[in-house]
C-alpha cells in the first residue's frame, strides 16, 4: 500500500502551531480526506475527530497571502467551531477539487476539446492564482459546513428528543438552552446520518466568526522554523544538485567535467542538452563544482532593453480588437485626440525562494517533492519526465508573486534521480533562478482620448502590445503550444469609467524572456495605463482629479466610494500644481480599492513614497487581518516594482544581479500606510493582487503634481523624458 504524507497545521488558544506528519487512506465513501483514528469525514472538505478537532481540507496552495487560515475561517464559521480546534491540511491531489473560477473562467481553453476534458477531470482546475481561493471557494467551503451542521444538529436532537428548530451551534458544541454536546462526542453518530440534500446556510449573527482578525493557522510553524518549504525536504541517502539551464532555444555546447570533479564532494556530473547539473554531498559543493565546469551554451543574441520589440509589435502588428463600446472611429473623425504611450517592462518576481525540486526512486514507486501552485498539473509533469505515474507532494511556496505556478527543477531532479539511483535534491543557484524567471508580460500602451463637453471623456482607446502571462504559463504546463491574445488575457484593460465610445485593440508581442503568472498582472499593468492617462485627461480639462473621476462613475458607485473615502481620511488636496499627493482608483478581482499616494522626488534622484491611505471595497470580508496584510504587501511589492531599475536582456534571459544589490525598498524606504475596508454584504472578492494595480499610478501621479514631470515608463526612470 502505498502512503499519502500530509502536513496538519492545529491553531492553538495560546498562540500554538503544530504541525504534524501522518499517512492514512481514506475510510469513507464520499470523501476523498485521509481519516486518523477517531476522525469522521463530513464530504470532501472537513472532518471531525472525537477530541473536537476540526480539520478543514485547503485546496489552494499556501502562498503567505493566508489561505490556510481564509478558507477554514469560512467553515469554523458556518459550522459554529471553536477557532482553537480548527486544523488545515493540503486537499487530496483527485478531480474534485477545481478552482470554480478558473473553470467558469476557462483558464484552460484553447488546448482542444480532449485535452480540456482531460484536464478538468484529473485536478488540473486546482490553480491557485489572480486572487481566486475565496472567491472561488467560499460557497462550496461554506454549504459543506453547513452539512456538517446540520447532521451534528440532527444527532443532539436525537439523543435529546427534541425539535432540531430548536439547537444551534457555537464555539465547537451543539447547544438547546443549557444543554449541550461536543462536536466531537457527537462526530460519529452524525457521520452515519444521512446528509440533507438543501442544507441552510446561518443567517444569525451570533457567534459568528466571518470578518473577524482572526490568528493565521501558519503564523506558529513559520515563526518557530518548522514549516516546510520545498528547499527543506530531506531523505535517507539524499544527495544534492545545483543546475544551471540553456538559454530559450539554446544548448549547452561545453563544460569541464574534470575540474568540477576536482572539487571536493562532488559525485558526479550530469550533462543533457538543455542543461547541466553537478552531484554532491552537499549543494555548496555542487555550486562550487558547476563553477568549475563553467558551462557554455548558445543563445539567441537580444538587445538589453526590451522596449524596441514591443515599440516594433505596436506598430507593425496585427491588432485584434478585444472590447468595444459606441462608435470611437466616428466620434473622432476629424478631431484630433490627446495621445499618450505608456510602457512597462517585463519585470522579475524578486522572490528569495529558488526553483528547487526532489526526486526519488524507490519502493513507492516514483515521488517527487516540490513549491507549485497548480498541484495537478506539475504531477502530470513530473509524470510525463519520469514515463510513469509518481507521487507528488505539493510543497507550500516560498515566492509569493507567482513563480511557483510553473515548477521547472522537477524534471531536472527526476532524471537526476534515476542517475544516481538515490534521492537527488536540485537547487538552481538564486542568480540562475533569476536567469530563468518566467517574468511578467510586461506591456506597451498607445492610449487616445477626445474630450467631450464639459470636459468629460466622449471617447477613449487603447492600444496594446503584449503576452498572456497566465495563459503561457498554464499552456506550457499542460504542453499545449502557446497561449493566444484575448480579453481574458487583458483583464483590467477595460477601463471602469462611463465613456460612451471605447475601443480595445491588442497585439500579441513575442515578448524577450519566457512571459508567466504574476501577481497582480495584467491588471497593475492596465491600471497603471488607465489612471495614469485619466490623470493627463482631467489636467487637460482643467479638472480635478478626483471630481473628474467622480464624474465618469455613475456605474461603478463602489469604486466612487473607495476614492472619495481615501482623499477624506489622507485630507486630499486637490493635486493641484505644488501638491505632492496623486491619487488612482482601480476595480479588479470582484474587488475595489482607491489610493492617495504622498510622493516626491529626493536629492539623490529617487522617488520616494511618503504616505499611502487605501481605501478597499472586496464585498464580504472573511478575516479583517488578512485583507490588510495582503493589500499592505501588495503596495509594498508594486513599491518594489516600481522602483528597482528593469533587468537587461542577455540572450533571451534577465541578467541576474546580487539581491542586496537590486536596491529593493528598505525598512526605511516604506512609507507611512493606512488601509480602510468598507463593510459590505456584496459577494467577496479578492485580495491578494488588489494593492499591487494602484500603487504606480498614484504615485506617478502624486510626482506629476509636485514637478510637473510625468512618468510613463515602469519602473520609475525621473532623468528620463516624459
Amino acid at each position: 500500500m502505498k502512503l499519502d504524507r500530509r502536513t496538519l497545521l492545529i491553531g492553538g488558544g495560546a498562540g500554538v502551531g503544530l504541525v504534524v506528519a501522518y499517512a492514512l487512506w481514506p475510510r469513507h465513501i464520499g470523501s476523498d480526506l485521509p481519516l486518523r483514528a477517531g476522525e469522521q469525514g463530513f464530504g470532501g472538505y472537513l472532518k471531525i475527530g472525537r477530541d473536537g478537532r476540526v480539520t478543514v481540507a485547503a485546496p489552494q496552495t499556501e502562498t503567505g497571502q493566508g489561505t490556510w487560515t481564509a478558507l477554514p475561517q469560512i467553515v469554523a464559521d458556518e459550522l459554529g467551531a471553536d477557532w482553537d480546534s480548527v486544523a488545515v491540511e493540503p486537499a487530496p491531489l483527485t478531480g474534485h477539487y477545481a478552482n470554480p473560477v478558473a473553470e467558469s473562467e476557462g483558464w484552460l481553453a484553447g488546448l482542444g476539446p480532449f485535452r480540456e476534458w482531460r484536464l478538468r477531470h484529473d485536478g488540473a482546475m486546482r490553480i491557485t492564482a489572480a486572487a481566486t481561493s475565496v472567491r472561488g471557494y467560499e460557497q462550496p467551503l461554506r454549504e459543506a459546513a453547513a452539512v456538517a451542521r446540520t447532521m451534528l444538529i440532527g444527532a443532539a436532537a436525537d439523543r435529546w428528543t427534541i425539535d432540531e428548530s430548536a439547537c444551534d451551534t457555537a464555539d465547537g458544541f451543539v447547544i438547546a438552552g443549557v444543554r449541550t454536546f461536543g462536536f466531537g462526542d457527537l462526530a460519529e453518530e452524525a457521520a452515519d446520518r444521512s446528509p440533507p440534500l438543501r442544507p441552510k446556510l446561518r443567517t444569525s449573527a451570533r457567534g459568528r466568526l466571518i470578518g473577524q482578525p482572526l490568528q493565521r493557522l501558519d503564523s506558529p510553524a513559520k515563526a518557530n522554523g518548522s514549516w516546510r518549504f520545498a528547499g527543506d525536504v530531506r531523505l535517507p541517502g539524499m544527495l544534492f544538485a545545483s543546475a544551471r539551464v540553456a538559454p530559450p532555444g539554446g544548448r549547452l555546447t561545453g563544460h569541464s567535467a574534470d575540474a568540477a570533479r576536482a572539487v571536493g564532494g562532488v559525485q558526479k556530473v550530469v550533462a543533457h542538452d538543455g542543461w547541466i547539473a553537478v552531484v554532491a554531498d552537499n549543494w555548496w559543493a555542487a555550486e562550487r563544482g558547476l563553477k568549475a565546469a563553467a558551462p557554455r551554451f548558445t543563445g539567441e543574441r537580444s538587445g538589453a532593453d526590451a522596449r524596441p520589440q514591443f515599440e516594433q509589435a505596436l506598430a507593425t502588428g496585427s491588432a485584434d480588437t478585444l472590447f468595444s463600446r459606441g462608435d470611437y472611429d466616428r466620434v473622432i473623425r476629424g478631431s484630433r485626440p490627446l495621445a499618450a504611450t505608456y510602457w512597462v517592462a517585463p519585470s522579475l518576481h524578486l522572490g528569495l525562494e529558488p526553483l528547487s525540486a526532489t526526486a526519488r526512486f524507490g519502493g513507492e514507486g516514483v515521488e517527487v517533492w516540490a513549491a507549485t501552485q497548480a498541484p495537478a498539473l506539475a504531477r502530470n509533469m513530473a509524470s510525463a519526465a519520469a514515463g510513469s505515474d509518481v507521487l507528488f507532494y505539493p510543497m507550500p511556496t516560498g515566492e509569493p508573486a507567482g513563480r511557483a505556478l510553473e515548477p521547472d527543477a522537477i524534471p531536472i531532479a527526476i532524471e537526476l534521480a534515476r542517475e544516481m539511483r538515490r534521492p537527488v535534491h536540485v537547487q538552481l543557484s538564486q542568480s540562475a533562478s533569476q536567469n530563468h524567471d518566467r517574468v511578467g508580460a510586461g506591456a506597451l500602451a498607445r492610449m487616445t482620448a477626445l474630450p467631450g463637453e464639459g470636459g468629460l471623456t466622449a471617447a477613449w482607446e487603447m492600444r496594446v502590445a503584449t503576452a498572456n502571462g497566465l495563459g503561457s504559463a498554464l499552456h506550457r504546463l499542460a504542453d499545449a503550444g502557446s497561449a493566444k491574445l484575448d480579453l481574458k488575457a487583458m483583464d483590467g484593460a477595460v477601463l471602469p469609467y462611463a465613456v460612451p465610445n471605447v475601443r480595445i485593440d491588442g497585439v500579441l508581442t513575442d515578448t524577450v524572456g519566457t512571459p508567466g503568472y504574476m501577481r497582480g498582472s495584467p491588471q497593475r499593468e492596465f491600471a497603471f495605463f488607465t489612471e495614469s492617462f485619466m490623470d493627463e485627461l482631467a489636467h487637460a480639462a482643467g479638472m480635478e482629479p478626483l471630481a473628474f473621476r467622480m464624474s465618469l462613475l455613475g456605474s461603478n458607485p463602489r469604486l466612487a466610494r473607495c476614492l472619495q473615502t481615501a482623499a477624506q481620511l489622507s485630507q486630499w488636496d486637490g493635486g493641484g500644481s505644488g501638491s505632492t499627493m496623486g491619487l488612482a482608483g482601480c476595480s479588479a478581482f470582484g474587488s475595489h480599492i482607491g489610493l492617495v499616494a504622498t510622493a516626491s522626488i529626493g536629492e539623490d534622484q529617487r522617488i520616494r513614497a511618503h504616505k499611502l491611505v487605501a481605501v478597499v471595497d472586496c464585498g464580504r470580508v472573511v478575516n479583517s487581518g488578512l485583507v490588510i496584510q495582503q493589500v499592505a504587501g501588495g503596495l509594498i511589492w508594486a513599491l518594489a516594482q516600481a522602483t528597482v531599475p528593469a533587468a537587461e536582456w542577455v540572450a533571451g534571459m534577465p541578467r541576474a544581479r546580487p539581491i542586496g544589490g537590486i536596491a529593493l525598498p528598505r525598512i526605511s524606504d516604506i512609507p507611512d500606510i493606512v488601509i480602510e475596508i468598507i463593510p459590505s454584504t456584496a459577494e467577496s472578492g479578492g485580495v491578494n493582487g488588489l494593492g499591487t494595480t494602484v500603487l504606480a499610478p498614484a504615485v506617478a501621479n502624486a510626482i506629476y503634481a509636485g514637478t510637473g514631470k510625468r512618468m510613463r515608463s515602469l519602473p520609475f526612470d525621473p532623468m528620463a523624458a516624459a
